[in-house]
């Protein structure tokens, strides 16, 4: 396999070989201008619209980042992407390595648990992963990775409200390739890729793989881990990942294509302790020196398991048409352990299982003629997504003179969706195209919740800790059992302006729409909270300047979210009846706009600037006094996890030279203020900069390639996670001196952070 370094840049230096190879002074003035003409912005393909069109041509705010642009900026994780799109946010999730936070122009899903629908789809070929746990993945064999920002629904498989991740792998060329990599650096980083292909039968049979281990030893440490356990590893945000994908493809005909996927991962990381802000007060455990150091009461082992497999099918049946079916199934496995309070007491402990499986069809139709494209599909959804989780208070049942404390809740969220839709892009004239799209969404939920109190201290399973035996049967009570189910047609409607051929206007409306949901932590038998609905508008330019050597897209943007789903006290049958359950209890707007541009200054170096704008807020949250009477509490509420800016410029330089050639590569990428939480959020990030420089060598034949790598240069520390269990004084609550214990008897301020600086050194070769 070659590289696939490639730059119109190389026109230029060919012309300037030329002249040495001949002999002459200098190249002429049309050469020159040719050559300089040839140097213009690659092409960039995407599929966001089901079809494979020009990004220029594409009428949605879309954000596309390459093999190329992956590799030669160290990018290994899918959070590392967050920085090229605006008005994203994609984060690891508080105490967990894998799982993932989402948000696109500030519409997301915090609460990782079991029943919750996420509020941006993750997709890998076309496949929608379901569950935010494992979501986190690390990029191997990727051709492309595409950030689609708003409600998606007309073209993709699962409905979304706030916007689409597309994680896109390579076909296969149909040549035997073989790549090897490695990579070295700070705390022990040691990670090895091997990638391959094989044709079985040439031009019809091809079988491909690729396989990654990726280690490095911990941030920090876990300074102290309660002696009960024994021997525990206090490796504390380390990595250990084993990664696989085997690929079989088949092309019987030209016409007539097939593909069979399966992959495998195996995250073994430790369970992430968080950073004490305060120290405890009921035993030794100070703030820590490190932001990666911490304590725990809880085994240091953590695990998740991601299985699946996937089958696609398409036909051409014309010049024009074709048929794609899509199958695949997913299973998801992640026993883990979350200290709350962080101290090696168990005051706040939280052992946990998620286990989800889900089964997806697709069926969609694609014509493209002179003057339209049509795209038409039906989905089915079909998932099971269950877990557990122990919340041990045993310090406060001691207090209470039992022997511990748990609040056991588990149970399962079963969901089947069915969804037929189509979208339709027609040229009016030369100049003029519309669009017009639709989607009927029915969706069914079945739930059980098992919530009660056990004046013990109770694990998941035996064998949990040393010795643990779990006593037999159920050990709390099933509070809810129930069903609903809602439907929904959600359109889009735009327009599109060819201005010329490097200039085009468009202006949308798109609804979207998340399934209504059970409390996944009901203590009662409440009803399932209705949907949340998404409109979204927009309007944008996208143009190509200068002979294709500056892009610049641009897109404004504003959106309803109403009937966001919370936990409030609300009122049963009378309006005396009150109790605190989940909710459509509030509604947030936001306005912005986000900039794309890119501009190849000469053949050799580029410029690329993200920039992104949001203004939002909670207009409304509903929520009962005492005597059942409703009040607006939207002054407590903030959108969290969405920075007011986002702003990204990086420079790229290729030096050519006699051995390859050398490009050099630094970014700098800002994020605003924002908020962890959004109901009465003690913890907020300060705005920060993160400075991140590669330098790349690609040798003369394609076959060697190397990259330095140094990200957070200056080592800034930002929360991306926390947890928030103390008492504010309600007549100063941004004081911390006056804050008391909260849940367990504990103050409760925990902060998780961001990388900190790394270096690292990648060789690679390809066969």
């Amino acid at each position: 396999m070659k590289s696939t370094y490639s730059n119109s840049r190389k026109t230029l230096c060919a012309v300037a070989v030329s002249a040495a190879i001949f002999g002459t002074a200098s190249v002429s003035a049309q050469e020159e201008q040719e050559a300089l003409d040839s140097a213009g912005l690659e092409r960039i393909e995407v599929t966001a619209r089901k079809t494979v069109e020009n990004l220029q041509e594409v009428p949605v705010a879309v954000t596309s980042i390459g093999e190329e642009e992956l590799l030669v900026n160290g990018i290994e994780v899918l959070t590392e992407v967050q920085q090229f799109s605006p008005n994203t946010t994609l984060q690891r999730s508080r105490g967990t390595n894998s799982t993932i936070t989402a948000f696109i122009r500030g519409v997301g899903q915090q609460d990782p648990l079991w029943g919750y629908e996420p509020g941006v789809g993750i997709y890998v070929d076309d496949v929608y992963i379901a569950r935010p746990q494992g979501a986190v993945l690390d990029l191997l064999d990727v051709e492309r990775i595409e950030v689609l920002r708003g409600p998606q629904g007309t073209l993709y498989g699962k409905n979304t409200i706030g916007g689409a991740i597309k994680y896109v792998t390579k076909e296969m060329s149909g040549d035997a390739e073989f790549g090897v990599q490695g990579t070295v650096g700070t705390d022990n980083q040691m990670d090895f890729k091997v990638t391959g292909q094989l044709p079985v039968i040439d031009d019809m049979l091809y079988v491909g793989f690729g396989f990654a281990s990726l280690q490095r030893d911990g941030f920090g440490e876990f300074l102290e881990i309660d002696p009960q356990l024994g021997d525990q590893d206090n490796e504390n945000y380390n990595k250990d990942v084993m990664a696989g994908r085997v690929t079989v493809e088949f092309r019987p005909i030209d016409d007539l294509f097939f593909r069979f996927n399966y992959d495998k991962t195996e995250d073994e990381s430790n369970s992430k302790g968080g950073y004490r802000l305060l120290p405890s007060i009921l035993t030794e455990a100070p703030v820590p020196d490190s932001v990666y150091d911490s304590y725990t009461s809880l085994p240091t082992w953590n695990k998740v398991e991601l299985e699946g497999y996937s089958f696609t099918a398409n036909w051409d049946f014309s010049d024009n048409s074709s048929i794609k079916y899509t199958f695949a199934d997913r299973e998801s496995y992640s026993p883990t352990n979350i200290d709350f309070d962080n101290t090696p007491l168990r005051i706040f402990d939280v052992p946990a299982i998620y286990d989800d499986e889900q089964t997806t069809h697709e069926l969609q139709f694609n014509n493209v003629g002179d003057n339209h494209k049509f795209v038409a599909g039906v989905y089915y959804y079909d998932a099971q997504s269950c877990g557990q989780f122990e919340a041990i208070l045993e310090v406060l049942g001691n207090a209470l003179g039992a022997p511990g404390l748990t609040r056991e809740v588990s149970g399962c969220s079963n969901g089947t969706s069915q969804a037929a839709y189509a979208q339709l892009s027609y040229d009016l004239t030369d100049s003029w195209s519309i669009t017009a799209g639709g989607r009927y969404t029915k969706d069914e939920k079945e739930a059980i919740v098992n919530n009660g109190l056990i004046f013990a201290t109770v694990y998941p399973e035996s064998g949990w800790i040393d010795g643990y035996v779990r006593p037999e049967g159920d050990l709390v009570p099933t509070v809810l059992d129930d069903s609903d189910d809602w439907s929904k047609f959600t359109p889009r409607l735009g327009v599109e302006f060819q201005a010329t051929n490097d200039m085009m206007f468009f202006a949308s409306f798109a609804q979207g729409f998340k399934s209504g949901t059970f409390n996944p932590r009901a203590t009662t038998a409440e009803p399932a909270a209705d949907p949340e609905n998404v409109d979204s508008y927009e309007v944008g330019m996208k143009a190509e300047w200068l002979n294709n050597a500056l892009r610049t897209n641009v897109t404004l943007f504003s959106l309803d979210h109403e009937d966001r789903q919370y936990i409030s006290v609300l009122p049963g049958e009378s309006s005396t009846d009150l109790n605190q359950r989940l909710g459509n209890i509030g509604s947030s707007e936001a306005q912005g706009v986000e900039a794309e541009i890119s501009w190849q200054t000469t053949a050799n170096l580029r410029f690329d600037v993200a920039l992104g704008y949001i203004d939002s807020d909670f207009s409304e949250v509903i929520d009962f006094d005492e005597n059942g009477n409703p009040f607006d509490k939207s002054d407590r509420f903030s959108v969290s996890n969405t920075p007011e800016y986002t702003f990204n410029f990086a420079a790229n330089y290729t030096l050519e030279t006699g051995i390859g050639d050398f490009i050099f590569n630094g970014n700098y990428y800002y994020r605003d203020d924002y908020v962890l939480f959004e109901e009465d959020s003690l913890l907020t990030q300060e705005g920060y900069g993160l400075v991140n420089l590669s330098v790349n060598w690609y040798s003369n034949s394609g076959d060697w390639y190397a990259g330095l790598h140094v990200k957070n240069l200056t080592d800034e520390e930002y929360l991306i996670g926390g947890y928030q269990f103390v008492t504010p004084d309600p007549s100063d609550p941004t004081n911390i001196d006056l804050y008391t214990a909260g849940l367990g008897g504990d103050n409760t301020l925990i902060g998780y952070y961001g990388d900190p600086q790394t270096i690292s050194l990648t060789v690679g070769y390809n066969f």
